[in-house]
């Protein structure tokens, strides 16, 4: 995901006036950074001009993806990004920027400003800042952190399914088509999850197997069958 550009812009009723600008077109080739920049602002202008007051929306335009948001009081920002940014993350930018170039830009100097009057210096450094949302914006980098914790439990969810409230139902006498199939596929969502609507079926009544060999999820908790009526019952040795 990348960002190109990030521009704050003025409503005028005719047009949009460009006050300030950054933009990154590293990634494009040395003799096309002009023209692509050119485009760039041409299209935030388009844009702004086609946007109603107190709006936000997000615009495809070819690749890449045209967040504008335009505050009532006429004053506009527009960020260009690949369509991977998140849109959230974008918007957030463009909120945070206004908000601070009205508190720094006096009104009167917006509907006649241009980049080369408008003293505002942080677009670019927003700009560098926001290439990565996980590290700029708090709530992407918790949710990054959250998916992250979810890959880990996943796995040790599925084999935890079998020894909860301290019984163990072996998978071999639950489903015994399981023992042609690997420790993977055994141990897979849909066989535990089958298994499990098997040892709460009351019509289901499978005979006990004392000493049965649980598998290999079963010893490596050191966890023996029980003897006794129904299914076998883990126990600790």
């Amino acid at each position: 995901m990348r960002l190109y550009s990030l521009s704050v812009l003025y409503r005028a009723e005719q047009r949009a006036v460009l006050l300030k600008a950054a933009y990154d077109v590293s990634s494009f080739g040395f003799f096309q950074r002009p023209s692509v920049q050119e485009f760039m602002t041409f299209t935030s202008q388009l844009i702004v001009e086609r946007s109603a007051k107190g709006s936000r929306a997000s615009v495809k335009e070819q690749e890449y993806l045209c967040h504008v948001y335009v505050r009532n009081d006429s004053l506009s920002g527009v960020v260009i990004a690949d369509s991977e940014y998140p849109s959230r993350v974008a918007f957030t930018l463009l909120e945070k920027v206004l908000d601070e170039f009205s508190k720094q830009v006096d009104r009167s100097e917006w509907p006649n400003g241009c980049p080369a009057s408008i003293d505002y210096t942080a677009l670019d450094g927003y700009l560098s800042t926001y290439q990565n949302p996980r590290e700029a914006d708090p709530m992407s980098k918790v949710q990054a952190e959250l998916d992250e914790t979810k890959i880990i439990l996943l796995p040790l969810a599925h084999e935890q399914l079998l020894f909860t409230s301290g019984a163990l139902r072996d998978v071999d006498v639950l489903c015994p088509g399981a023992q042609k199939c690997s420790p993977g596929v055994r141990f897979s969502r849909p066989v535990l999850c089958r298994c499990w609507w098997e040892m709460l079926s009351p019509s289901k009544n499978l005979p006990s197997s004392p000493g049965r060999s649980l598998g290999p999820v079963a010893s490596a908790h050191g966890m023996q069958c029980g003897e006794g009526p129904g299914l076998p019952v883990a126990t600790r040795p």
